[in-house]
């Protein structure tokens, strides 16, 4: 293997495993004699337990062990805790909703664990999870965000009135906002929903527990997006066996989006079984049960209003959000529709921004971060309402835009809701997709479409997301004076090519073929706390990478000096060799290793200050009036995220995650019965990801400005797409319907037969 700069277009290097089939998933690992567990859950959103038979079960051929909730409060088990404390507007905590790994008196939704049994084969253990009789006293329910909040609605809690968990106002003085408002030449209002999704990873959710009898000591096997977040959460909150009594590793981890950060019952579940009966234990979820199990995201309900005078100057914004928290807060639930106030300013200049945000329960799957966190919901809300005003003001959309945009003279640029921009050109980028869309030609091609028959449109939408922050991460560098480097972080790859970009950027700062160069994650026992989530990754983890390899350069340069008989101050370091200046006298790292006895480096990179990594999307598409079919037909992209590492990475990640965006905006919906609570959409039969055909090419074009908040210049990528892609989307699909119908809004997804009863209530075509 050669050496790789930075910039290079790379390919990854986890990939020749893992098309050869040689990676290895949770569910991949084989330990001898490992029984299967099988959950039973709620059939029911909301009941009262009143009691469990578990005799018949625990008869049953090949069972080793019947565990219900009574027999975890024995044990003393601990409840999966939410990890973020919130302050509401009057001064009051939120209210917390105990969340035990087993239900005990009450499940609240469906897909609500309530036994656990484990037996020698996973059908053995499925057949007696049927034998277990439980009798329900069914409740009422309540699923919908706005109705869950209304008076009258079913409790989800007794204790919480009005399904509120929390009540918070956040940005410019609330005061200040309503005057605005209230004396604006102009105001949009808006109603919008920001649909509910579900993760589907590639690889569903797993478990493998292990018992070493002679240490007392556990080991679980499971995906996750750091090891450490769930080590610290069984050991002390659940189990609390100590951390010294616990490892946990993750392997090859085949997608997460945010849900695999999360603790979910069954990782506890069977450390406990398996502690309890001295020996391994596995469960693996069936796609069935990831959908009535697995944390879901998004689901708000917003009332944006935005101020404008009378030339289309923004004047101030006010927003008022229901965030759907489902049955129970998760780990970090509640920090999520907070994470869209900071980025509601967009990439414009908005004197002023108010946000009131409501978490609210119901007896539905709980909800937390997924793909962009609260970034996609803000973006979403303003760049819609942003379209609709433009449209009231007979403005085109990229003019008001334009008049509104914070400048590259502006910059360092201060919102009123906490973010502060270092750079960017956003006029710049936008110009730089419109000119891809050929957005001025877009006229022609409409009037075309018309005598097809068809209804086109075009919509755009810029974004900003704030990334790279968070707690510091970790790495450790290592040089074996046998001729290898080992770097450890804590952060867990999940697709996005983590060891492929340290790679790149060890080789490119030792100086090393890449073959020299070995990165390990996702083992609690080896690698130091970290976390893969809101486009951190090189923000943080790669600058520690870097910071390491430095130091490690600078350990080496006594033992070379030492060895080259100078000065250390004429040493200098290039290629992987330590030179005296001027003369052609070196040694090689690891010659300097061996003589140090060993270099090894461990640093911590805390931010000193968030990304912004922007763009804009412009998405161009048909409606079939007869169908309701909306068909992509270009989708153009410019991005700005500061210094490319590796351009072929990042654009892969602009793909994926604008393929998420367009499942959201068209296709995606977790969509319970208001009644029963039933999730209706729980299989792929009735949840449409997206397909091949669903979405067209991209054309993706970059115009970066290098971030002033780390040394590498980077802003981060990762959730980019779907940031940007559901107002674009939207943005397009009212375009195309307006003239039909007068239609100025519709809600995600923008399905076909939502699209199809549009035009049929529209009349047309007449």
């Amino acid at each position: 293997m050669s050496k790789f700069a930075l910039g290079q277009s790379l390919t990854r290097i986890e990939d020749t495993a893992l098309l050869r089939g040689a990676g290895c998933y949770a569910d991949d690992v084989a330990l001898a004699g490992a029984a299967h567990a099988c959950v039973l859950r709620s059939p029911y959103a909301h009941a009262n337990l009143l009691g469990i038979d578990t005799a018949a079960a625990r008869a049953a051929p090949g069972v080793l062990a019947v565990l219900t909730g009574a027999d975890a409060a024995a044990d003393g088990l601990g409840e999966i805790p939410c990890l973020v404390p919130v302050t509401n507007i009057d001064g009051t905590p939120r209210a917390d909703t105990p969340r035990p790994v087993l239900a005990m008196k009450r499940v609240r939704h469906v897909g609500d664990p309530v036994a656990l049994v484990v037996a020698e084969t996973l059908e053995q253990a499925k057949d007696a999870a049927e034998l277990i009789a439980v009798d329900y006293e069914p409740l009422a329910a309540v699923t919908d965000t706005r109705t869950a909040a209304m008076a009258g609605a079913a409790r989800t809690w007794d204790h919480i009135v009005g399904n509120l968990c929390f009540d918070i106002g956040a940005g410019s003085d609330k005061a200040v906002v309503d005057a605005a408002i209230k004396g604006a030449a102009h105001l949009t209002r808006l109603e919008l929903i920001n649909n509910r999704v579900v993760a589907n990873p590639i690889e569903p959710r797993a478990a493998l527990a292990d018992f070493d009898a002679a240490s007392g000591r556990s080991t679980l096997y499971t995906p996750s997006q750091g090891p450490h977040v769930i080590h610290a959460q069984l050991t002390e909150a659940v189990l609390r066996i100590g951390k010294e009594q616990l490892r946990v590793i993750s392997g090859n981890v085949g997608g997460a989006f945010g849900m695999k950060i999360f603790l979910h019952p069954e990782q506890p579940l069977v450390v406990w079984a398996s502690r309890r009966l001295r020996r391994a234990v596995r469960w693996t979820a069936e796609r069935s049960e990831s959908f009535v199990s697995d944390v879901q995201g998004r689901d708000n309900y917003s009332i944006a209003e935005l101020a404008l005078d009378a030339n289309g100057g923004f004047l101030a914004l006010r927003v008022s959000t229901y965030a759907n928290m489902g049955a129970y807060l998760s780990n970090y639930a509640p920090f999520i529709p907070q994470l869209a106030v900071p980025m509601l300013s967009g990439v414009y200049r908005i004197p002023a921004i108010y946000a009131n945000i409501r978490g609210v329960l119901t007896n539905t799957v709980p909800v937390d971060a997924y793909r962009g966190a609260g970034r996609p919901e803000a973006i979403y809300l303003l760049e819609r309402i942003i379209d609709v005003a433009a449209s009231e003001l007979g403005l085109a959309p990229d003019e008001l835009r334009r008049r509104n945009f914070v400048k590259p003279a502006d910059l360092p640029y201060q919102t009123p809701v906490e973010s502060c921009y270092d750079s960017g050109d956003f006029a710049a980028v936008m110009q730089g997709a419109l000119e891809k869309a050929d957005w001025a030609g877009f006229g022609a091609r409409r009037a075309g479409a018309k005598l097809q028959g068809k209804l086109r449109g075009i919509g755009m939408a810029m974004y900003i997301e704030r990334c790279g922050g968070g707690e510091g991460d970790t790495v450790s560098l290592k040089v074996d004076p046998a001729g290898s480097v080992t770097l450890f972080s804590g952060m867990q790859d999940n697709g996005q090519g983590h060891a492929t970009t340290f790679v790149q950027l060890l080789s490119d700062r030792l100086g090393l073929d890449a073959s020299r160069i070995r990165v390990v994650q996702g083992d609690t026992d080896l690698v130091p706390s970290g976390l893969t989530g809101g486009s951190r990754f090189l923000a943080i983890g790669g600058v520690a990478a870097m910071s390491a390899a430095d130091e490690v350069i600078d350990q080496g340069k006594v033992a070379a000096a030492s060895l080259l008989e100078a000065a250390p101050a004429d040493i200098e370091y290039r290629d992987g060799e330590y030179r005296i200046g001027g003369t052609d006298r070196k040694v090689s790292l690891f010659e300097a290793a061996r003589a140090g006895g060993g270099l090894q480096a461990t640093h911590t990179r805390t931010p000193e200050a968030y990304t912004y990594p922007n763009g804009c999307h412009v998405c161009e598409l048909e409606i079939d009036a007869d169908t309701g079919e909306a068909r992509i037909l270009r989708y153009s992209i410019v991005d700005d995220f500061g210094r490319s590492i590796n351009p072929l990475l990042l654009e892969g990640q602009v793909h994926g995650g604008t393929v998420q965006g367009i499942g959201q905006a068209l296709l995606e919906i977790a969509h319970y019965d208001p009644e029963s609570g039933q999730l209706l959409s729980g299989s792929f039969m009735d949840y449409a990801l997206p397909r091949a055909d669903d979405v067209s090419s991209f054309d993706c074009g970059f115009r970066h400005t290098p971030a002033t908040s780390n040394p590498l210049g980077v802003k981060g990528a990762g959730e980019a797409g779907a940031v940007g892609a559901p107002p674009a989307v939207i943005n397009a699909v009212v375009d195309a319907l307006h003239a039909a119908t007068g239609l100025r809004h519709i809600d995600m997804p923008a399905t076909r037969e939502k699209l199809w009863r549009a035009l049929r209530a529209a009349k047309y075509p007449a």
